[in-house]
């Protein structure tokens, strides 16, 4: 997928989104490919199809909000009432070289987002990236999530782990819900983790990332929404 492909997907499904952003992300394509040859957090396949494989499946988590959460887009956008109130404080967890956070900080200017990750060189990408960007909203750190003082009010994250081992993780770090990104067949994934970690019934959502886009890519890849 190209940029003018990406583009014309965006002003489409994202209409209200600006000319500085979409500069933004046009930026990301070069920032990544510098970065990666230093430090390769990209596969060499992926790095080609950057626009389809990391940053409208990362935007996926974007159009799950609009679609399903408008109060949400909006407080994220910082449209309307909402472009005074405290900014959605947002941890992208297990982040790898930024991704879902960056592309959703592009697209969300008023959420204030936090990019961790345990492995060093990945957040170091994912920082160089972000202050390529002139991104305000980000801040990254190296870190393992149960070592974090605070409270965030969501956590999205990107097929890290199952959701059987991501839930420990995230205990007690969240108030109103996860975003969480992956493919294939959910149903015994999510069965074991409701039962081992004891979630309470109707607590979990999927959504088809395919119900907003006919990209063959995103057959089989959904956003699971799980409510605090």
């Amino acid at each position: 997928m190209t940029y003018e492909e990406f583009n014309n997907i965006i002003k489409e499904r994202f209409p209200e989104v600006t000319e500085g952003q979409m500069e933004q992300f046009r930026m990301m394509e070069g920032l990544y490919r510098e970065w990666n040859a230093k430090i390769n957090v990209v596969s060499r396949k992926d790095i080609d199809e950057l626009y389809r494989h990391h940053v409208l499946h990362s935007l996926g988590i974007a159009a799950y909000i609009k679609t399903n959460m408008p109060h949400v887009y909006e407080h994220l956008r910082g449209e309307g009432a909402y472009s005074i109130a405290p900014p959605l404080k947002i941890l992208d967890l297990g982040t790898g070289g930024g991704f879902p956070g960056i592309p959703l900080s592009v697209i969300f200017p008023n959420g204030e987002f936090t990019l961790c990750d345990s492995i060093g060189k990945k957040i170091i990408v994912a920082t160089e990236v972000s202050k390529g960007l002139g991104l305000k909203n980000v801040k990254t750190i190296n870190a393992r999530a149960e070592s974090l003082p605070e409270t965030f009010d969501y956590i999205v994250s990107r097929a890290v782990t199952s959701l059987d081992n991501f839930m420990p993780w995230v205990k007690g770090k969240y108030s109103e819900g996860i975003l969480y990104l992956k493919g294939g067949d959910l149903a015994e994934e999510i069965s074991t983790a409701m039962a081992r970690h004891k979630m309470r019934k109707g607590s979990v959502s999927i959504w088809p990332i395919s119900s907003w886009t006919d990209d063959p890519f995103f057959e089989t890849k959904y956003v699971i929404y799980i409510e605090r």
